[in-house]
């Protein structure tokens, strides 16, 4: 008996650090994921599934019949339909086939589901292991070592690429190996953020300027639940006291957890708590915020939290960049658009009648942090938004990320959170490698802008909050395809490409019924005007963008015409 209290005593702490987390076994065909994985849910007080036994309980026939009926695609399909169901229940271990890795969305999914294990063993070892067995159809052949060996080869690299834990399952005990295991899993690394049943790794890019302005440089953090991580907050602050911006949406959602945990480490908060919108987004409120900060006499090391969107996050540094000539500020994203774009950079400021953006600063945050679990409570509209911007950088400098892109897309509007972390990292790591080569947006930084000149008119014409950013970048984007199109540079399968993947992410690709005349007006107060002339961001090709000021007046016009909607 005393054995017992014992021994749920020692597993206490990996039972509260797990919680109800899956962990998910992966590898090849007699590395022991059955075997363990019973020993493992026994130890931890979870359920276990094979994937392969849960396949066959539902097709009520036994895997060779299922690849010599249905083939290995067959069987393929009904395996990721299985694993998609099996990953919704909390608290299991899952042991998973041999060729689960081979799909790419099964990679993702099964990485965004739980605490992944490869149970790594020599070809040596799978070969005593699985040499009498009948029931793999794969294995069937007179060269069993050739072809273990051929499939190994084929796996492991899918293998590690989607594991948290690597262990070798070769030559060791059950008993040895779970015991090596658990003591895995409670020294796992603490950057690993555990929500339930999903876990994400934090991924970190830097904003890296000239060696000379290294003290300027800052880290972008990237994950699911990682506002949980206040230590990566604290560390940047050079008092325990902060202000705290946000809006009448954010307040209410995210504001009283970040006090509280502050708090917890002893840094007391201000809060300043906006009207939402980008109607709001002017002098009147940026005084507010000026207000707030004077009267609660916060100083030169009094560090500003900007928590909410692109409006938050422009307002905050700009007062940040002003208030007592300069204070340390920190972004803390909750918008996908925030998250991808306007956090990251240093470009802050508010809005004039005439024009968008045209008051602020260049003002670097001491630290960008985004957190993927906050676009749970984001609405749909504002998701698509924030996807407008992702699909910017694939189209200005990144082909690859474009193609990424539209083979994600439905997962990207489903908030798959390995998805989402993945786009806003590649999206950040973009956006980090253009600014720290033009901080003030002398040259390459302009080409961050495609679509812009014609969205801010947009944004404008119809009066601010009527379309969001967005929105207006992604019709903004069409019609730069379309005049980079007319300037013959890029083909007509191009421009209906880049419509495709906008109407795919559900964006407007027509721009709003307004006289040409006055799109042209709007446009002269872009910032990108230089010596009176406009000068406009245009494709090459998908990848490659270019700033051109030699635009053909009528094509331009013609553009902007055939481009918009009418009624």
């Amino acid at each position: 008996m005393a054995m017992n209290v014992n021994k749920t005593k020692s597993l206490k702490p990996i039972q509260q650090k797990l919680g109800d987390t899956n962990i998910i076994l992966i590898g090849m065909m007699g590395a022991g994921k059955t075997t363990i994985g019973k020993a493992l849910a026994s130890h931890l007080g979870k359920e276990f599934f094979d994937s392969d036994h849960e396949i066959q309980k539902r097709t009520g026939v036994k895997i060779p019949v299922i690849f010599e009926i249905e083939g290995e695609s067959g069987f393929r399909k009904r395996e990721s339909e299985t694993l998609l169901d099996l990953i919704e229940k909390k608290n299991i271990v899952l042991a998973t086939g041999g060729g689960a890795i081979l799909s790419a969305e099964n990679r993702q999914m099964l990485r965004g589901s739980g605490v992944v294990v490869y149970l790594r063993a020599s070809v040596g070892d799978l070969y005593r292991r699985t040499r009498h067995d009948k029931n793999r159809p794969l294995l069937q052949t007179q060269n069993l070592y050739a072809r273990l060996n051929e499939l190994y080869e084929q796996r492991d690299a899918f293998y590690r690429e989607t594991a948290h834990i690597i262990i070798d399952s070769s030559k060791q005990g059950v008993r040895f190996l779970v015991e090596k295991l658990i003591n895995k899993l409670m020294s796992f690394d603490s950057n690993e953020t555990i929500q339930g049943h999903r876990i994400s790794t934090m991924k970190t890019v830097t904003v890296d300027f000239t060696p000379s302005l290294e003290k300027r440089s800052y880290p972008i953090h990237i994950g699911y639940g990682i506002l949980q991580q206040i230590d990566l907050i604290v560390s940047c602050l050079p008092q325990k006291r902060v202000a705290i911006v946000c809006n009448t949406t954010i307040a209410p959602l995210y504001l009283d957890k970040l006090r509280s945990a502050l708090e917890g480490k002893g840094v007391t908060s201000i809060p300043i708590i906006l009207s939402d919108g980008e109607a709001h987004k002017n002098w009147e409120t940026l005084n507010f915020i000026f207000d707030a900060l004077l009267q609660h006499h916060c100083e030169r090391k009094t560090a500003i939290l900007a928590l909410g969107g692109g409006v938050v996050g422009d307002l905050t540094g700009f007062a940040a960049a002003t208030y007592l000539r300069g204070v340390p500020f920190i972004q803390i994203p909750t918008t996908l658009l925030a998250q991808v774009d306007s956090s990251v950079g240093g470009k802050t400021g508010i809005n004039h009648p005439l024009g968008k953006n045209m008051i602020g600063a260049f003002y670097q945050p001491r630290m960008v942090l985004a957190d993927s679990a906050t676009l749970n409570t984001l609405p749909d509209r504002e998701l698509r938004a924030g996807i407008a911007e992702i699909i910017k950088y694939g189209l200005i400098r990144d082909p690859a990320f474009f193609d990424w892109l539209e083979q994600n897309m439905h997962r990207l509007l489903a908030r798959d959170p390995m998805t989402l972390n993945e786009a806003i990292q590649r999206s950040c790591e973009n956006k980090a490698e253009i600014v720290a080569a033009d901080e003030k947006e002398k040259g390459v930084r302009a080409l961050l802008n495609l679509g812009h000149t014609f969205g801010h008119a947009i944004e404008n014409g119809m009066g601010y909050g009527v379309w969001l950013h967005g929105e207006a970048v992604a019709a903004g984007i069409v019609l730069a395809a379309e005049l980079s199109r007319r300037m013959k540079l890029i083909s007509e399968p191009d421009v209906m490409r880049i419509r495709k993947i906008f109407e795919l992410a559900g964006l407007p690709v027509v721009a709003p019924q307004m006289p040409v005349e006055k799109y042209l007006q709007l446009m002269t107060l872009d910032k990108k005007v230089e010596a009176g002339k406009m000068r406009f961001i245009v494709l090459n090709r998908i990848g490659d963008a270019v700033m051109r000021a030699d635009i053909p007046f009528d094509i331009l016009q013609e553009t902007i015409s055939a481009c918009m909607a009418h009624e």
